[in-house]
């Protein structure tokens, strides 16, 4: 609901009020009823139903089951070390001294993440150190640092369970970890002390819920005991401890399956112990990829053990909480009280009226129209959601009492929703009319508000939605708009540098790294001719052009001798292999001339 819808609900029901005091008589301002619902309410310390609100107010807002709250302790987890990390990732050591501040950053950081010690204390660094150089010495901190960011936060993580695995091996073989808490010993010794302080405060609800409903049961059928009662908050009593203990019994199955996961781990544990050290036995090295997965494994299990450790915490704190909106249940109504009010009153408890209706159940044949569902013939039985928290759909809105409802009378499924009765006459009234009762459950929630989660009645008020639904958005019916401040920071290089060393610009260097690389001295030119590039040279010849010579003699006399005219023919090759020449003489005979 936006919060316009939210102040015009609020000033239609301080309207409606004021209308109402009007019709007595009374005319009072709207500032007037605003202070007085609101103020007188909140000061009434004596009312349980104010208690029984505060009460789902506060575990609404607290508590969160074990996947969500495991998941924001390792996101709180993270949150702190970032910083660390941030420093250890971003920095690019150079000189022997940066390496060494880098490195004593990653020892810090290995100490904080395993939470095995205090960083303040000597010897447990000295310990993380030792450990953390048999697995990263120094020397390799260059190329711990030439890696991305992405691959140094997933060794930091590494380097941190590795080393963990390692102390608690040498805390095991009693070579060191004297700072290491035993954990499975006290969980062993922490877990049952808790599951009696829950088991104590639900024998107290169980006991005062069935001196309540006695009471209550007492004022239906007696008119004095009923005018002797009236003035007593019964009613909001009974809702009040019937809530307190449906919280109790969720912070019980909580420990129980805190225990339940102990015990597992405790086993698996001492397995891997076990079959670390006959792994590594006396031998002077050890194959790294045998022993580097049971260290990681060890360093798991452990954290799973501190994990539970902070469950166990936050159960305990859950039930101290929880108590102080059950302590009106004494201010009200003391033992002396109860003990004069109860007097020749017969008070049964839920087992006992569970074990008077064995043997009874509906007869389906009596009923055409509705559909009887039964233990028996239902497969998964436990996941049937049942309405109303369980409770007799009947006994809430004609006596207004929570009694437990038998499923083994029948089940009636009416609009795809199932209900339960505390008898075989409260489910044949109800099966009448069904929508009638339901209406008169909703007007009982109306009158008493903290029936409304009480009884898991969400969907009959859509607009109230509660808070632990309201954290997940795809379970609440109305989607809250989340407004938050954020800030993101880029890398400058995002990328690790690619610069090319052999990387040359200059054309002439070029050329001669050019000639260097084809190193001429050890080649051979190689050429050929084929058929169609015959013929298609340029050649050129020089003759000597003839010239006239005279000579004076007795007797003048004449001669011309022709011109030689030899030709070579196939000089230039053919297809075949061999060359074949031949002589053509064409020079004219002499007396031609």
């Amino acid at each position: 609901m936006s919060s316009d819808q939210t102040r015009n609900v609020v000033k239609e029901i301080i309207r409606e009020i004021g209308q109402e005091c009007a019709t007595q008589g009374q005319t009072v301002s709207e500032i007037l009823v605003a202070f007085m619902l609101c103020v007188t309410r909140l000061l009434d310390t004596t009312n349980p139903s104010l208690s029984t609100i505060k009460m789902q107010v506060n575990f609404d807002m607290n508590y969160a089951n074990r996947a969500e709250f495991l998941s924001e302790q390792h996101h709180v987890l993270e949150a702190r070390l970032a910083p660390v990390v941030r420093d250890i990732t971003d920095s690019c050591p150079h000189l022997q001294e940066e390496m060494e501040n880098v490195y004593q950053k990653i020892v810090s950081y290995v100490l904080l993440a395993s939470g095995l010690g205090s960083p303040t204390d000597i010897g447990v660094v000295r310990e993380v150190t030792a450990a953390l150089q048999s697995v990263f010495p120094q020397r390799e901190i260059m190329t711990f640092t030439s890696l991305g960011k992405k691959n140094k936060e997933q060794q930091l993580k590494t380097f941190a369970m590795l080393v963990t695995g390692i102390r608690l091996y040498n805390k095991a073989c009693g070579k060191g970890g004297s700072s290491i808490d035993d954990l499975p010993a006290i969980l062993n010794e922490a877990i049952p002390s808790a599951t009696r302080t829950i088991d104590e405060g639900l024998n107290n609800c169980h006991l005062r819920a069935h001196q309540y409903t006695a009471l209550l049961e007492s004022m239906q059928e007696d008119q004095h005991r009923h005018t002797q009662l009236s003035s007593l908050k019964l009613k909001e009593a009974l809702f009040n401890v019937r809530q307190y203990e449906a919280f109790l019994c969720i912070l019980l199955s909580d420990a129980i399956t805190s225990a339940q996961e102990v015990e597992k781990m405790q086993v698996q544990f001492a397995t891997t112990m076990e079959q670390l050290k006959n792994t590594v036995a006396n031998k002077v090295s050890v194959d790294a990829n045998k022993v580097f997965p049971l260290f990681i494994a060890l360093s798991n299990l452990w954290t799973g053990f501190q994990d539970e450790m902070l469950l166990l915490k936050f159960l305990t704190s859950m039930t101290n909480n929880l108590q102080q909106f059950s302590e009106i249940q004494s201010q009200l109504f003391s033992e002396e009280l109860l003990t004069s009010l109860l007097e020749g009153l017969t008070v049964k408890s839920d087992e006992e009226r569970l074990r008077e209706t064995i043997g009874t159940r509906v007869n389906v044949s009596d009923f055409k129209n509705q559909e009887w569902l039964f233990p028996e013939t239902i497969e998964h039985f436990d996941q049937l959601l049942i309405q109303y928290h369980g409770f007799c759909a009947y006994a809430i809105g004609v006596k207004g009492l929570t009694l437990p409802g038998n499923p083994a009378i029948g089940i009636l499924k009416h609009k795809e929703k199932c209900y339960v009765f505390s008898s075989k006459e409260a489910a044949y009234i109800f099966a009448q009319d069904p929508d009638k009762f339901i209406q008169l459950n909703v007007e009982k929630a109306k009158e008493y508000a903290e029936l409304i989660q009480l009884l898991e009645l969400h969907h009959q008020f859509e607009y109230l939605v509660p808070y632990a639904q309201a954290r997940a958005p795809d379970e609440c019916l109305m989607k809250p708009t989340v407004k938050c401040d954020s800030s993101s920071q880029t890398d400058t290089h995002i990328l690790p540098p690619t610069i090319v060393t052999s990387y040359e610009w200059n054309e002439w260097e070029m050329r001669r790294k050019a000639i260097k690389l084809a190193n001429l001295r050890r080649k051979l030119t190689h050429a050929m001719q084929t058929d169609l590039s015959n013929m298609r040279r340029q050649n050129c010849t020089q003759v000597y052009l003839p010239k006239d010579v005279s000579t004076q003699t007795k007797r003048d006399n004449s001669s011309n001798v022709p011109r030689p005219q030899i030709f070579l023919e196939g000089l230039r090759g053919q297809s075949s292999p061999t060359t074949h020449m031949v002589k053509v003489n064409l020079t004219r005979a002499v007396d031609e001339t």
